[in-house]
């Protein structure tokens, strides 16, 4: 899916270095200059968007039915969640699953590793793993805000509005799922490096894929026994999207505070464990030869 594109954004790139050599003073202007170039190629493309909606459509539509079933009334409480907002819980997760769509990191990280590429692209004049975050972080720019407003659109007209929502909070919120999402491609881009080692992560990758789909995004922490919920509070899935789907259900200013303190803490963790395998697997690459 990026390498099909990368010659715009490479472009895009050396064209930048040529203008004074602003980008060349300031590093992270070359990144900026990766997102934007992305962008707005993405935004070429936004009706390949509307592929996915059906199928999102399909997964809400299900789960609106079973949670319809478990709760026999309306005011009943499940894990401390109505069923209005267990709902609306579901489909901000899932939203962010289909809007954010990180496999794309991991297959590209993957593929540039096992096909050899990544000898070419480690020489460029960018860190490697920061441009597939920039590139990545172009392209959930545009499918992200689509899916939130089919998301918003289902919920108004099955489920009804989200009782106790405050349009306040909407930066707040907005903030959580940036840094979720990015959490996320993090920890997925550290599984697909290990391919320096590995011939294939894909495994791997399907273990973490799987936990945060039965612990972030079908079912919230709550609804786990009260002995897990401690341990299930320390790992990523807290942070990628049981948090940000919580501050949209039931926003609270202690949690929001809890949930953008961890949020913070494995961000940088997942940064430096990046950084470090990148490096040991690089050198590995020297020491073999390329």
């Amino acid at each position: 899916m990026f390498g099909s594109r990368r010659k715009p954004v490479e472009g895009a790139l050396s064209l930048a270095y040529g203008q004074g050599g602003g980008v060349r003073n300031m590093p992270w202007r070359k990144y900026a200059v990766i997102y934007k170039s992305v962008l707005l190629e993405n935004l070429q493309y936004v009706a390949n968007v509307a592929l996915g909606f059906f199928t999102y459509f399909v997964f809400i539509y299900i789960y609106i039915r079973l949670w319809g079933y478990m709760y026999r009334s309306p005011e009943e409480l499940i894990a401390g969640y109505t069923k209005e907002q267990m709902i609306w819980y579901v489909m901000m997760t899932e939203m962010l699953c289909f809007g954010a769509n990180a496999n794309v990191v991991a297959g590209e990280v993957a593929r540039d590793i096992r096909g050899g590429n990544i000898a070419y692209l480690m020489n460029k004049p960018y860190h490697y793993t920061l441009y597939i975050l920039a590139r990545y972080t172009g392209e959930w720019s545009v499918r992200l805000p689509i899916y939130a407003a089919f998301a918003v659109l289902i919920g108004a007209v099955l489920v009804g509005p989200l009782p106790h929502f405050r349009w306040i909070t909407l930066p707040v919120m907005a903030l959580c799922a940036v840094l979720g999402i990015t959490i996320n491609a993090v920890f997925k881009l550290c599984i697909s490096l290990f391919s320096f080692w590995i011939e294939d992560t894909t495994p791997f990758q399907w273990i973490y894929n799987k936990l945060i789909l039965v612990v972030g995004i079908v079912f919230p922490v709550e609804i786990f026994p009260q002995t897990l919920q401690p341990l299930l509070k320390l790992t990523p899935i807290y942070t990628v999207c049981y948090g940000p789907a919580k501050l949209v259900v039931d926003f609270r200013l202690e949690k929001c505070v809890e949930i953008l303190a961890a949020q913070a803490v494995y961000l940088a963790v997942g940064c430096g464990l990046m950084f470090l395998i990148y490096r040991k697997g690089v050198k590995r690459l020297y020491v073999n030869g390329g």
